[in-house]
Formats: structure tokens, sequence, C-alpha cells
């Protein structure tokens, strides 16, 4: 028997591919395949089952595509109506992959056809759950994105989550393996630990939704407190896993178009399309196609991607760094943006050298900043997260977290200048796209964030408070 865990950073998500005598299964797969495939092929095993612990919302599985390729059934649990084939497992039903067996827990909470499965060696010993959304390290499955579906509300799903905890997970032995569907960074739950893998025995011990003398209502107040509201995103992912999408190959071949300057221009004007710079901020800044928003390659992509558009229909058309196209259109796949209508040939240079028009960023290093920075006179805008902001900011600084600035940019005085960062640059800059996008122009954005004004200069900040703390409120 081998279990692998394929962890994802920039979706914090966890995929796994057991194999056992030949046989192989796979739980939560990503939207790309071939890595699977071609795995399967290289350890020559055959695909079994394709198991989906629910109907993901920040992810779009690669379930389907999957499923075609290798031949394999795909597996919900109970309740689960998906609109193509599939196997709706019983609770208790047990599926057959080499010698070992893995059966099937229904643990609705989360949504109601979560599924928790349940691996038995082959001596029939219970050696690992994949818990999926149900049960994270240190946290549990928020219980507010299935109401609608549901026609429950969150407290209704959040006592029926807490009898899933206690009558099939915290049942089983101390030793028994927990691998869940997402660590810290996703938007799944709100106190995820870093740890991606840990114990049932340990969790009794560290998780504060699974405290032995928890009440049903202390532990429905607990782990409704405190939710934001979810991604845009996430609704329009739960449909297509659940009722489907275009093939990845079909994606990938539309997306990969190379366009010309000319192509480029008139694709933009008569498509209406998002023009998405995934450079750097570092040289987004210094230059860009006007009207680009500029979300980072390399940083928390895709999730944030789908905070910002939200609309997967969106048509879009990139700038990318060569040879970094695919790369792209593949992780746009994976949180649903299967609308890409190709790429610039040549990238920002390409644009650049034809002489077109070229914005740019009013950026200053964190020493120019100190240095104009007035506390009774200038304007400071944080976008971290709340309990970022809490934990230390600048003095007098206002927090418009950048997840929310579809609400906020509405207040913005267009006469008053501001001074705006993050913590190391990547979220304010995705900011600052989006305003100049839309005509805010009176404010200088600061490199490398909060970090560097911390470390740096003398600019008045905040007592350090715990994050820890605070997210505790």
């Amino acid at each position: 028997m081998n279990i692998e865990q394929i962890y994802t950073g920039c979706l914090a998500q966890g995929a796994y591919y057991i194999t056992s005598e030949g046989e192989a299964a796979i739980i939560d797969p990503l939207r790309e395949v071939e890595p699977y495939l071609e795995r399967l092929k290289k350890d020559d095993v055959t695909l079994k089952y394709v198991f989906e612990t629910h109907f993901h919302a920040d992810f779009v599985s690669g379930h389907l595509d999957l499923s075609k390729k290798a031949n394999a059934p795909i597996v919900y649990g109970a309740t689960a109506k998906p609109s193509f084939e599939a196997i709706i497992a019983e609770d208790g039903q047990e599926f057959k992959v080499g010698k070992i067996t893995i059966k099937a827990l229904h643990t609705p909470g989360h949504t109601m056809e979560s599924t928790t499965y349940l691996l038995l060696d082959e001596n029939g010993k219970e050696h690992a759950i994949f818990s999926g959304d149900t049960l994270f390290i240190g946290d549990v499955g928020r219980p507010d994105l299935a109401q609608k579906a549901a026609s429950m509300t969150q407290e209704q799903l959040a006592a029926t989550l807490y009898h899933s905890l206690r009558d099939k997970i915290m049942t089983l032995p101390d030793e028994v393996i927990v691998y869940p569907a997402h660590g810290a960074g996703s938007a799944c739950g709100k106190n995820m630990s870093k740890e991606t893998v840990s114990t049932i025995g340990e969790q009794k011990k560290t998780n504060y939704a699974l405290r032995a003398d928890m009440t049903e209502e202390e532990f429905i107040k607990e782990v409704t407190d405190g939710l934001l509201p979810p991604p845009a995103y996430f609704g329009m992912n739960v449909a297509m896993n659940k009722q489907g999408y275009s093939s990845i190959d079909d994606v990938m071949e539309k997306g990969q178009q190379p366009l010309s300057v000319k192509e480029f221009e008139v694709a933009a004007e008569e498509s209406g399309a998002l023009i998405l710079d995934t450079r750097n901020p570092n040289e987004f800044h210094k230059g860009f196609v006007p009207q680009s928003i500029n979300i980072g390659i390399d940083g928390g992509f895709a999730p944030w991607v789908g905070a910002m558009i939200r609309d997967v229909k969106q048509p879009i058309l990139l700038v990318a760094d060569e040879g970094r196209e695919e790369e792209v259109i593949i992780r746009l796949s994976r949180v649903g943006f299967d609308n890409v209508l190709g790429y610039l040939k040549g990238g920002f240079e390409a644009w650049k050298s034809e002489g077109k028009e070229v914005d740019t960023v009013d950026r200053i290093s964190p020493e120019e900043f100190a240095s104009r920075f007035d506390k009774e006179k200038s304007k400071v805008v944080d976008v971290r997260k709340q309990s970022e902001y809490e934990a230390q900011h600048v003095e007098e600084a206002y927090n418009k977290p950048l997840d929310f600035i579809n609400d906020w940019v509405r207040d913005i005085n267009p006469d008053e200048h501001f001074f705006m960062h993050c913590a190391g640059g990547y979220r304010s800059m995705i900011a600052a796209s989006i305003l100049q996008a839309r005509g805010y122009r009176n404010f200088t954005e600061i490199e490398g964030g909060f970090s560097k004004i911390d470390k740096n200069t003398d600019v008045p900040t905040s007592n350090f408070v715990c994050q820890s703390k605070t997210l505790s409120k």
C-alpha cells in the first residue's frame, strides 16, 4: 500500500494518490489530469476509482476528465446528485482497491453530500481518513457555503456537522491518520493549521471544534463566529463540479492562442475581455497595457483571480512572462476560468516595442514613504486582512481589505491622495491595478508593504498583538 498526498500550495489543496497490488484510487484530483495519467503509467497500475469528497467550491476538480481518460468510475457520497454518471455510495459502502478497502462515511455538515473516506489496510485495520472539508488540521469545514442548496441555515448545517464529527470521526482510533482536503490559506475554513497531516488523537487534543466537553450549542457558536463572506466564484465552481465542464484539452487549445499586438487590441475591443497581466508586481508597476489587472503568477494566484474577477465566464486576454502562458492557463482553469481567448505574443515587451500607450503605477520605497509621511495629514490605506491589521499597523491607517475592494472602492474621494500598502507588495499591486482601471489615480503604492515599513523606517505603528489572539475574537 502507498499513500501520497499531492499538495498544491496556491490552492492550499491536497489530492491523494493511493495504490495497492496494481490498482489505484485518486481522491479530489486537480483539473489538469495528465500528471495523474503519467503517474499511473509509470507505476503500471490501473485506476479503479475517482473519489470525490463533495462538490468543491474553491476549485474545479479533474474528476470528469480523469474518469473519461482512465475509464474509472467517479464515486460520491450519499445524497449527491451530479448531472453525470457516478456511483453514489451508501453510508458504510466499501470499495476494494488491491488489498485495501476504502469505506464511505457520510459526514454531512460542510455540505450535505460531504463524505469522509476511511482506508482499511489489508488486515481490515482502520489506517487513515480522507476527510475532505469535513475535518481540517486545527479546524472544521465552514457550514455556510451550502445553505441555499440544502435549504438550511448555517446553524442547522453546523449542528449536522457536530454530529457527523462525533458519531463518525471522533469514534475512530486515535492513531488513525487524518488527510484533509485543505490547509492554511484556504477559504473553506477559518483557522486551519499549516500542517497538512495529523491523527485523530492529535486533533482531539488540539482542534477547538473537537473538544470533548463541547456542547452542540457551543460548537454552533464557535464554528459560525467570525465567518467572512465566501469568494463570489465559489458558487460557480460548485455548479461546474456538479453539472460538468469543458475538457481541459479544449480549454488549453483555446487559451494558448498567440496574438500579435494588433490581434490583441482587436480581441480586447471586440470581446470586452479583461486584460490579466500575471507578471511580478515589481515589473508590472514600471509599465503595462492600460486597463490591465495585475495578479502575479508567483503568489496566491488562482484564489485571488477568483476573488477579484468573480465571474468564471469572463473573457480574459493574458499578458504573461514568455514561456509561462501554459502554466497561467492551467492555473486559471483550476478555479473555473476557462474563457481565455489568447495571450499577447512576445509579452509586454512586444507591446512596448510597437510604441503603444503604456501605463505605470506610482510606487515608492518605504524610506521615501517615511520621508513623506505626516501622521496628522497623510492618509494610509492598508489592504491586508483585518486579522493582520489588528496584529499591527501604521498608526491611524485605514483597513480596507483587498477581498472587499469592490465594496470600498465606491467610498474613495478621487481628490484626496492616499498611500497604500499590504504585507509585501503583492496584494497592494492588485489593488492599484484595479483602482487605476476604474479611473482612480490619486494614490501612491508602497514597495515591500508593511513588513518593510516596520523593519526599515521609524513610521509610528501600533503595538504588536499575536494574530492567534485576534483570530479568536
